[in-house]
C-alpha cells in the first residue's frame, strides 16, 4: 500500500486515538492537520487499513462503525449505552471461562470478541473504576 501524505495523517490520527472514533471523527481530526483531506479520502483509507488488518472495525450498537488499531494485545469492551463511552478491559476469569466453554463443546478457542453493554449504576454508588 502506498503511504501518501494524507494516508500518513489519517494513520497518525488513528494511532493517536485513545477512543474508538468513527469515520466522521477521524475526518475532523485529520482535517485539523491537513485541510485538503476529504471525507472520501478518509473513507477509502479506513477501508484500506481495515482490509490490510491495520484497523479493527466495531459496531457498538450506535449505528456507526468505529475503529481502533489492530494489535496483538487482546481486550474486550464495555459500552455505556447512555453516553457511548467505550471502556477496554481484560479479565482472566472471562478468558478462562471462554476456554472452558469451548472445551465442553469439543473446540479449542482461537479467538473471540466480547462486547458488554451497560448503564451506570444508581447515582451515589461508586463504579468499579472508582469514578462517579
Amino acid at each position: 500500500m502506498k503511504m501518501t501524505g494524507q494516508r500518513r495523517v489519517i494513520a497518525q490520527v488513528l494511532s493517536g486515538a485513545d477512543d474508538h472514533p468513527d469515520v466522521e471523527e477521524v475526518y475532523r481530526r485529520a482535517s485539523e492537520h491537513d485541510s485538503r483531506i476529504s471525507i472520501a479520502t478518509v473513507y477509502r483509507t479506513v477501508r484500506l487499513f481495515e482490509e490490510a488488518d491495520i484497523l479493527e472495525r466495531h459496531d457498538f450498537g450506535d449505528g456507526r462503525a468505529r475503529y481502533e488499531e489492530a494489535t496483538d494485545d487482546h481486550h474486550d469492551h464495555l459500552i455505556n449505552v447512555q453516553t457511548g463511552e467505550v471502556t477496554e478491559f481484560q479479565n482472566s476469569k472471562i478468558e478462562a471461562l471462554q476456554d472452558e466453554i469451548a472445551k465442553e463443546y469439543g473446540m479449542r478457542l482461537v479467538g473471540h470478541r466480547l462486547e458488554l453493554y451497560g448503564v451506570p449504576l444508581d447515582e451515589g454508588k461508586p463504579n468499579k473504576s472508582g469514578k462517579d
